[in-house]
């Protein structure tokens, strides 16, 4: 990502927040900043793990976690933190590499970061990067099935994570500053906003109970519901800064050199010229043209990674949850956090029967 003359504004509002400065890496050189060589090169460390074979073969894998929290629920129940943090958190956990144990700590560290709070945030960074440090460390002393173990044999082999044209030059290795880097991507955008997608759509069709009958009728709907969802109430609004790296025209306004560019994602997914009657939820909705449907996962080189199982856990999730509780119902007032570019609850207060 280029970067404009007065620097990385990101890192300033870090510095305000009282972030350390050897701790700003770890959150403004991921794999979701970086572009050409370098996005490759991460991008193909960790792609296989989310290619939609993979995530069909853990299909069965997230069916039986999310049975086994529903079984759990008491009949009156925050859905958010009962259901829709903790059946991501597991499988992106359990991907990854993250010990069960120490999942309730990533909970209170991803609230650190997303509510930005001074008091708790520096503290937060601290123990998240000497976490993932430790981790790395024992996968290098036992090896395991995980990613954390693929990304640590990667860097002991080098070539599999390097172009060709530097494969063999070990300064450009992948460091172990980069596989932290890429656990706390992955862990926290792999729990997240799907969790926010799993409770934004419970209420979504709650309110729309039309649309939820339609569901439970025909069952064969979900998936693209899932994807309708995603269109209508999508837990992010804005993409990430960018920065031109060239004049160009765009609508009208010409975009110079250097100049700060953000998408607005949900203007793109209520446009009127692409979808018929946009503010309307509608499961049976179409596609306009290939693709999902949206651009709630992004577009282009920066597509989300992870897409295909975000989809698939909104799927299992919604799907199984309105199957074993038809008297579902809200059971309570919500509310939605304020954060700009951001569409989530501050808790998803439900009676299950």
């Amino acid at each position: 990502m280029r970067q404009p003359p007065c620097g990385n504004p990101r890192a300033a509002i870090f510095e305000q927040l009282g972030i350390p400065a050897e701790f700003t890496p770890y959150l403004t050189d991921t794999i979701l900043d970086v572009d050409g060589v370098d996005h490759a090169r991460l991008r193909k460390l960790v792609s296989r793990t989310f290619t939609v074979r993979r995530v069909h073969e853990l299909r069965l894998r997230v069916e039986a976690i999310a049975a086994d929290l529903l079984d759990g629920l008491p009949e009156r129940v925050d859905l958010l933190a009962e259901y829709a943090y903790p059946l991501p958190i597991t499988v992106i956990s359990e991907l990854v590499g993250v010990p069960k144990a120490d999942r309730p700590e990533w909970r209170k560290w991803a609230t650190a970061l997303v509510t930005m709070n001074r008091e708790t945030i520096p503290g937060a960074m601290r123990d998240m990067v000497a976490h993932c440090r430790d981790l790395i460390a024992r996968r290098r002393a036992e090896p395991t099935g995980d990613l954390i173990t693929g990304m640590v044999a990667a860097q002991e082999d080098g070539a599999e994570v390097l172009s060709p044209a530097v494969a063999h030059d070990s300064a450009d290795r992948l460091t172990d500053t980069e596989i932290v880097t890429m656990i706390l991507t992955l862990v926290l955008a792999g729990h997240e906003t799907t969790a926010h997608l799993v409770s934004n759509g419970t209420l979504a069709l709650l309110q729309h109970p039309d649309q939820l009958d339609r569901l439970r009728r025909d069952p064969s709907l979900w998936p693209g519901a899932v994807d309708e969802l995603m269109r209508f109430c999508g837990p992010v609004h804005v993409t990430r800064l960018r920065y031109a790296t060239e004049d160009v025209e765009l609508g009208g306004v010409t975009i110079h050199a250097g100049d700060a560019v953000q998408s607005v994602l949900v203007s793109s997914n209520f446009d009127p010229r692409v979808y018929e009657d946009p503010e309307r939820l509608d499961v049976t909705r179409k596609p306009a043209g290939r693709g999902d449907g949206h651009v709630g996962f992004g577009h282009g080189a920066h597509y989300c990674l992870g897409a295909a199982l975000a989809r698939q856990e909104g799927e299992v999730a919604l799907h199984a949850l309105v199957d074993r509780f038809p008297a579902l119902a809200l059971d309570g007032p919500t509310e939605w956090v304020p954060l700009p570019g951001s569409h989530r609850l501050t808790a998803l207060p439900v009676r299950l029967a």
